[in-house]
């Protein structure tokens, strides 16, 4: 063979062998080896997981790893850590020309719970926010933060003034929703004929940071759909100039006063300006009969309410609803909020205020 061919021949035969490896690698879609390969994952609230993918055939290609469809990472790893409980799909995709990889992984993110021990206290031990409604009691000493402050670990008594005043409180451990049993009791100063129900409100600590800034549902009780009840209702009540009583509007067109004799001032004295608006649920005022002047009378609901019957109210965590009304399945509770719920001014008995004397948990109750 001339030499010039032979020499044509070899480079043609290294041009072509060239070739045929680049397409090899550019055919070749990525093979990836997950770090973590079980799913679901049970994961802990605040704390990481550190996924990995490895490239086993040593292809290019570009990475991209989604939490719930959001990208958030495109390199070969990528630290989740939850704040809060819930369900999360995280999903990793390797692309290239030839191909794709792609895996994902569904976390489970357990609700946080404190668990109870010798040494807990089946009462309330912390006051997180006390804000009542104008009141006959408001600025004195049941209708102070201090007032407030005698539930922690104990029974002490505070009142919420008219509509929509409240306090909220948090256990030192989770309060189990223990299976068709109440599991949290109210204290309050009912008697027989003379109910001030208010509503009950409960939070999970979602994301274990001790603090009620999670979600609040509220507990259905008996007047929950009846004439009367309104969710997502709202008052503003205005500052008097000079103490007596107290203008509110709602944010249904009504308008009403807080009776309050002389001139005591009963808008709370630690609010800054001359308005402050609450918002929550409003319960019927059906069972008030007003009648006979000297003797006004209130007679409880059902069940379900706070201050409502004689010897304390015993209310079922299982009652839970959330913002559309839909029942809500909760293992526990950590804070609980009580609001007044009846809108009523009685006269010379004033207005009708929720009191509450202690809130303890059932299961821990002696």
């Amino acid at each position: 063979m001339n030499i010039k061919y032979y020499l044509l021949f070899i480079l043609l035969s290294i041009s072509v062998l060239s070739a045929c490896t680049k397409d090899e690698d550019a055919e070749q879609a990525p093979v990836v080896k997950m770090k973590i390969e079980d799913s679901p994952i049970n994961g802990r609230v605040n704390e990481k997981i550190a996924f990995l993918a490895f490239n086993v055939n040593n292809k290019v290609y570009d990475e991209e790893w989604k939490l719930d469809g959001e990208v958030t990472s495109t390199g070969s790893s990528y630290d989740f850590t939850p704040l809060k409980a819930g369900i999360y799909n995280v999903e990793y995709t390797a692309t290239n020309s030839s191909g794709s990889f792609n895996y994902k992984y569904v976390v489970n993110v357990g609700i946080p719970t404190v668990p109870s021990n010798p040494g807990s206290n089946n009462y309330v031990t912390k006051v997180f926010e006390y804000l009542p409604a104008p009141g006959q009691f408001t600025n004195k000493s049941i209708g102070t933060l201090e007032g407030a402050k005698s539930l922690e670990g104990k029974e002490g008594i505070v009142s919420l003034g008219a509509w929509g005043g409240y306090i909220v409180l948090g256990f030192d451990h989770t309060v189990i929703n223990e299976n068709q049993k109440d599991d949290i009791v109210i204290y309050g100063n009912a008697q027989a004929n003379w109910a001030e129900p208010g509503v009950v409100w409960v939070m999970q600590d979602e994301n274990g940071n001790g603090k009620p800034d999670d979600t609040w549902y509220e507990l259905k009780g008996s007047e929950f759909g009846n004439e009367g009840y309104i969710r997502d209702y709202e008052v503003t009540y205005t500052k008097p100039a000079t103490g007596g009583n107290v203008l509110w509007k709602d944010n249904k067109g009504k308008t009403g006063v807080v009776t309050i004799a002389g001139t005591s001032q009963a808008f709370p004295s630690w609010i800054t300006g001359n308005e402050y608006t609450l918002k929550g649920a409003l319960l019927p005022s059906s069972h008030i009969n007003p009648q006979t002047p000297t003797y006004i009378t209130s007679k409880p609901f059902e069940f379900g309410y706070a201050d409502n019957k004689v010897g304390g109210d015993n209310i079922d965590i299982a009652n839970a609803i959330d913002k559309d009304g839909k029942v809500v399945h909760l293992a526990g509770i950590d804070f609980i909020k009580i609001q007044t719920g009846i809108q009523a001014d009685l006269g010379w008995l004033g207005e009708l205020s929720t009191e509450i004397i202690g809130v303890a948990d059932l299961n821990l109750a002696k």
